[in-house]
This record gives C-alpha cells, structure tokens and sequence, in this order.
C-alpha cells in the first residue's frame, strides 16, 4: 500500500475545443477529464509541471486525491496519459473517480531486486519479459508496485506471475503462467555450447582406401 500522499490540483474549464485546449498547454497547462460513479465526464485542467512530478512519484498506479479550491473533492486514479508523438509532452489526461475502499484493477510495475544468481556467478543475462502485470483489490491496498528477488535465480531460471507474492487483499489478474524474468546464457556462452554440440555431432571423415568392417 502506497503511504505517499498524491494531491493533484484541478479546475473545471467550460471550452472543450481545439482552441481552448491549445491556450491551456500554452498557458502551463493539461486539459483533462474526469469520468466514473454514474456522473457526467467532467472537463478539468491541470498544472502540466505538478502532473509531472506526481506521475515519476507513484501517480500512474495509485490513487490521487484530486483539490478543488482548496479543498479535496475526490479520489481518482490515472487511467490514460496521451502524448506529443514528436515531443512526448503530455496533451491530454483521463482520471476516473475511485473511492478509497473501492475494488479495482490496476496494472502494477514490476521492480526486480537483487542480482540473479545466474548472472553473479555464470556470467548470465537477466530479461524482464513482462514489465507490468494487471491485478485487483481495494485502491488503497493496492501496492506501488510487485517486487521481485532474483537473487536466487540460477541460468535457465524463470519467474512466473503466478509465484509473485501480493498482499493477501490483492489477486494476480494476469494468467498465472505469463512469463516475468528469466535468466539465461549470455550470447558468446550460447555460442561456445552450440559449436561444441555441432563439433560433437559430426562424424568423422571417411578414409579412402580403409577397407569397411564387415558385419
């Protein structure tokens, strides 16, 4: 559970067209839209700098305590982030309401911890296959993120979804088979093996002249 306190100021704005949403992005800020619990979307802008920094503090996957005048006027989480493709700034924000106690579905980062194994002492290479896995539970029980140890990983070792341990509140959403981290040979140590089994493998060449055994 996420003990930082994310509070993110907001303000209703009336134009919804190109043209307001322009002056806004000029002016600093995120044109923006909040949905959920049976209300009408609302319009709202936010500062771009405070989003940003909300965003790097845990904000894409927990819940944030919208401000209104002043005063804290819901709970929300962050459900889609558009960007500038040629710029990557962010143009455009959907916040969805979620009380605290609600029940959702998030998708979690995956952070690994340690050194493998595998790579310490074989010289191995770590991939992270899935970067993020999708889980349910009450929005304020919900982690930051799913740590993973990979400090005891051999070469050839795997982390499957299902193995990731979350708080008893918490369920893995994502099929439990999906493939986490792995461990595996470094390239030249594949190589190395490959060619000694091929090398193995090949018969030996044929003398002219030897007279066969007969069977």
């Amino acid at each position: 559970m996420s003990e930082k306190t994310l509070n993110l100021t907001i303000e209703f704005r009336s134009s919804t067209g190109t043209t307001g949403s322009n002056a806004l992005r000029a002016a600093g800020k995120v044109p923006a839209v909040i949905y959920g619990h049976g209300a009408k979307p609302q319009p709202i802008a936010v500062d771009a700098r405070q989003f940003a920094e909300l965003w790097h503090r845990g904000a894409r996957s927990s819940l944030v305590t919208l401000v209104l005048d002043g005063k804290a006027s819901d709970t929300a989480l962050v459900r889609e982030v558009q960007r500038d493709p040629v710029s990557s700034h962010i143009v455009h924000i959907d916040l969805q309401r979620v009380s605290v106690h609600e029940s959702i579905h998030a998708r979690l980062p995956v952070v690994t911890v340690g050194v493998a194994r595998g790579v310490r002492d074989s010289g191995g290479v770590m991939d992270v296959i899935t970067h993020e896995l999708e889980v349910s539970g009450p929005a304020d029980e919900l982690p930051d993120q799913l740590t993973v140890d990979v400090s005891g990983l051999g070469i050839h070792d795997h982390v499957l979804a299902g193995s990731i341990t979350l708080p008893t509140s918490v369920k893995m959403i994502t099929a439990a088979d999906t493939l986490v981290v792995s461990i595996e040979a470094s390239k030249t140590a594949r190589q190395v093996e490959e060619a000694a089994f091929v090398t193995s493998e090949q018969p030996e060449p044929e003398v002219i002249g030897q007279k066969k055994e007969t069977e």
